[in-house]
């Protein structure tokens, strides 16, 4: 396969190779909210859990929207992304998509119907990388770099997200589209 020629980047996202076997990161596909000289973080964006928003925190119990797993990292906590600049706190990940700040503010916004939930996704955990060690999952092909839009990010349907990205990346990597999630049921 080609060398890929874009670099990590906040905004970007990471699609996992059909090899990677790990539970939270098999055919996953991560949107990085950030990538400095102090590491990597940012949350796996197709894969939704059974719980609703509602189901894990306090205050919301009117608002059945989906909950994703982000990953592996605080898995006890709750982090967000949203299309609404005027969140206060909040810190822009690309031109349209912001990541977290005020949950009052949020919650005000869903209450008055000021954000839609089309505009927000909801994660349990987060993922993250020490400094450099993207840099070696990248060399050792456990993960292709992509660019993405706010539209695929928030819109997108989780089932399919993973295939979807390998097929437009071309012919050399549509064909990873339809590797099984568990090869030995195939």
């Amino acid at each position: 396969m080609e060398k890929q020629r874009i670099k990590p980047k906040q905004g970007s996202i990471l699609i996992s190779e059909p090899s990677l076997r790990d539970f939270y990161f098999r055919q996953s596909v991560v949107l990085l909210a950030e990538h400095n000289e102090e590491g990597t973080f940012g949350v796996i964006i197709n894969k939704p859990i059974e719980a609703r928003l509602k189901d894990i925190v306090k205050g919301f119990s009117a608002y059945n929207l989906p909950v994703y797993l982000g990953g592996p990292v605080k898995t006890d906590s709750i982090f967000f992304i949203h299309t609404r600049q005027e969140v206060e706190n909040s810190v822009p990940i690309m031109q349209g998509l912001y990541w977290g700040g005020d949950l009052g503010v949020i919650k005000t916004m869903l209450r008055s119907k000021e954000i839609t939930p089309d505009e927000i996704r909801f994660f349990i955990g987060y993922s993250g990388w020490s400094p450099n060690q993207l840099d070696r999952e990248l060399k050792e092909k456990s993960w292709v770099l992509s660019q993405t839009t706010v539209s695929e990010v928030i819109n997108a349907h989780p089932e399919t997200l993973w295939s979807n990205y390998l097929k437009n990346m071309g012919q050399d990597y549509a064909i990873w589209a339809n590797f099984p999630a568990d090869p030995t049921f195939n």
